[in-house]
């Protein structure tokens, strides 16, 4: 996920998208602490898009 598009969107679509990755990462350590999970490399992006939606509701909330 882009920092373009997520600047782009309201906190309200931020909290959703990070409920939702949230989600994701749970799921993805459940499949790799079982071994069902063939790409690990999901786990580390799914990090990463979670700490930038992070940091972009941070400074948006600074912002207002």
């Amino acid at each position: 996920m882009k920092t373009n598009e997520l600047r782009a969107k309201s906190p309200t679509e931020l909290q959703q998208e990070l409920l939702a990755m949230l989600k994701a990462q749970f799921g993805l350590r459940m499949q790799h602490a079982t071994q069902q999970l063939s790409n690990t490399n999901q786990l580390r992006n799914v990090r990463r898009d979670i700490a930038r939606i992070k940091t972009i509701l941070c400074q948006k909330e600074k912002k207002s």
